[in-house]
């Protein structure tokens, strides 16, 4: 009987599978000597140091990602006067936020991107519209290229952030890949600090705005050239029947003696799903419902939670205490990257879960010493450094847990059929609810008072908390087909 080769079977074998038996054996033993040489260890880790260099390629995304939300900051006054918008808060508010529109574009498509052509090349892409956008910010003279050029930018923020965390999870090695994570958090921090220190630095020099803009466009340029140099996600390598290839990443990544064993866990996990049969709609119902419903609520609830609404709101607490907003702004920054280093020494010793449930509860309680400090005003000064230091603290507590884990703990706990959609499904819920809890905060602050919302944005976080105690499962150090394998029921 003649062996069909068209087989969903015989997709998933590698050449070294579909050889003669005893070829086979003769290769298998060669491999068994090389495996026992005392350069590694089978049963023991994989070295880090494989997979550190494209991690940190993978991190430019976020740098930049962070760059351009704060690249306007600082420089907004100067950038209103030159393109001759002073004055119209409307054209003001458009500038800084019209990157969340195409922030949403860009992560809407960012699971089919990149699943048609992998994670090297959607990194290379999304640094495309960067660059773009970036020089056109930075050569404008009217405001309608400066939105364009903002629009285009924020095409490859949406894009980039939901790679990156697919990309750092699949070559990363189980017993490190939390620490991986969190350099996503820590390039985002870095990335907000940058402009803001760009800002500063060139705010007194005539048309000094333009910098901040031409200086993003090197690291895109950096990330989209590196990227060629970078291993492919084995995962997706499999994925679409490049098995071979797969084995060569693994070995750049893992080292030549954990290669088996990647490669048979991918099998283990392997149901016969059809790689490119996944509809959207097959997110919203049936046996994926329960992961990206977990993640969607996540993300949802990390926006309720108000982080960004107190990133907005900080300036006037600040400026209350009469603190300069420079420094006002330095300090939030050094806060949230404090938090973040320490969430990325954790993140492998405690655990995701305990991380990401301390998180959600600190945030509450920060919330409300925020919400106490706004019922008593009267008080004087006492309530000011009360609500100064509330403040700080939740931004540390994000940062701790509900800042990065989200992020690596999503394509943890997908399937790898639909790890890439249903990321970006995700990720779109992320920026909808941030669109509209910056939108409406101001609003519903002039309405409720401070009092009232703070004690809301608490309620969100004790509503968070017990949703992590009661649905997100522990993946420190588990194998991504581990984790996949404990999550899904049976067919």
């Amino acid at each position: 009987m003649r062996p069909n080769f068209n087989s969903a079977v015989h997709k998933r074998l590698s050449s070294k599978e579909l050889m003669d038996p005893l070829d086979r054996d003769d290769e298998e033993s060669a491999a068994r000597l090389l495996i026992s040489s005392p350069t590694e260890e089978e049963n023991g880790n994989p070295s880090w140091r494989l997979s550190l260099p494209h991690v940190c390629v993978a991190t430019i995304s976020s740098f930049l990602f962070g760059y351009h939300l704060g690249v306007v900051n600082e420089p907004l006054e100067s950038i209103s006067i030159d393109l001759g918008f002073t004055g119209n808060t409307l054209a003001e508010g458009f500038v800084v936020s019209i990157c969340l529109g195409g922030a949403l574009v860009g992560c809407l498509f960012s699971g089919w991107i990149a699943d048609g052509i992998g994670r090297r090349r959607a990194f290379q892409l999304s640094a495309l519209p960067m660059i773009i956008g970036a020089c056109l910010s930075a050569s404008t003279g009217n405001l309608q290229t400066m939105l364009l050029g903002r629009f285009l930018v924020g095409t490859g923020m949406g894009l980039g952030p939901p790679v990156a965390a697919l990309y750092v999870t699949e070559v990363s090695p189980p017993f490190i890949r939390g620490t991986y994570g969190g350099f996503i958090q820590i390039a985002t921090c870095l990335g907000l600090i940058g402009a803001l220190l760009v800002g500063i630095a060139v705010k007194e020099a005539v048309g000094g705005w333009r910098i901040c803009f031409w200086v993003s466009a090197a690291p895109a340029a950096l990330l989209a050239i590196c990227m060629e140099f970078c291993a492919e996600s084995p995962h997706w390598l499999y994925k679409h029947a490049r098995i071979g290839e797969a084995e060569a990443e693994f070995e750049r990544l893992l080292g030549v003696s954990h290669v088996k064993s990647a490669i048979s866990e991918l099998i283990r996990s392997d149901r016969g799903d059809d790689a490119d049969g996944v509809k959207f709609s097959e997110l919203l119902y049936g046996r994926h419902f329960r992961v990206v419903f977990i993640g969607s609520t996540l993300f949802a609830l990390q926006q309720l939670s108000g982080i960004n609404a107190v990133f907005y709101f900080s300036s006037v607490v600040f400026k209350r205490a009469k603190v300069p907003s420079k420094i006002a702004n330095i300090c939030i920054g050094l806060v949230n990257l404090s938090g973040s280093i320490i969430a990325m020494l954790l993140l492998d010793k405690l655990g995701r879960k305990v991380l990401l449930f301390g998180s959600f509860v600190g945030m509450a309680i920060a919330m409300g010493l925020q919400a106490f400090a706004a019922s008593y005003q009267i008080l004087g000064s006492g309530t000011l450094y009360l609500s100064v230091g509330g403040m700080l603290l939740f931004v540390f507590t994000f940062a701790l847990g509900a800042g990065p884990v989200p992020g690596l703990l999503l394509p943890e706990i997908f399937p790898n059929k639909i790890r890439e959609k249903a990321m970006a499904a995700c990720m779109s819920v992320h920026w909808v609810v941030n669109f509209f809890v910056g939108l409406l905060f101001l609003r519903l602050l002039e309405l409720l008072g401070a009092k009232v919302l703070y004690t809301i944005f608490a309620s969100f976080c004790l509503i968070a908390a017990a949703f992590v105690r009661r649905n997100v499962v522990e993946t420190k150090g588990r194998s991504l087909q581990e984790i996949e394998i404990s999550l899904l029921p049976p067919q």
